[in-house]
């Protein structure tokens, strides 16, 4: 996975064209964090036909809105499929991996417990 370099936090009062936020790279995954905090993080993630995250765990929830495209995300063994303007939540805990048959870019909310 490759992090666009020097680009965190976002500005405030300031609007921003999401999608255009990341780029697309041949044959990776890109992310750009978007907003990091005591509270969790917000990352802006950009993926190539093809690539994916391998099955993991988070102790976190995860929130995913898809913003470009579909993702395929094996949620604690379901398959979901998420397109533009869907979300979905990843529990903590739960084992989770995801999936580009074709390119697609997906916000990632991640929420720390309080």
């Amino acid at each position: 996975m490759t992090e666009e370099k020097g680009k965190k936090n976002i500005q405030g009062a300031q609007v921003f064209d999401l999608a255009g936020l990341v780029s697309y790279g041949e044959g990776a995954v890109v992310s750009r964090t978007l907003m990091e905090n005591s509270a969790g993080t917000v990352t802006l993630f950009a993926f190539d036909a093809g690539e994916g995250l391998s099955e993991h765990t988070a102790p976190f929830d995860a929130l995913v809105q898809v913003i470009e495209g579909e993702g395929e995300y094996t949620i604690a063994g379901k398959l979901c499929r998420v397109g533009a303007g869907q979300i979905v939540l990843m529990p903590a805990g739960k084992p989770h991996a995801v999936r580009a048959e074709k390119r697609f870019k997906m916000v990632l909310t991640m929420l720390r417990k309080a």
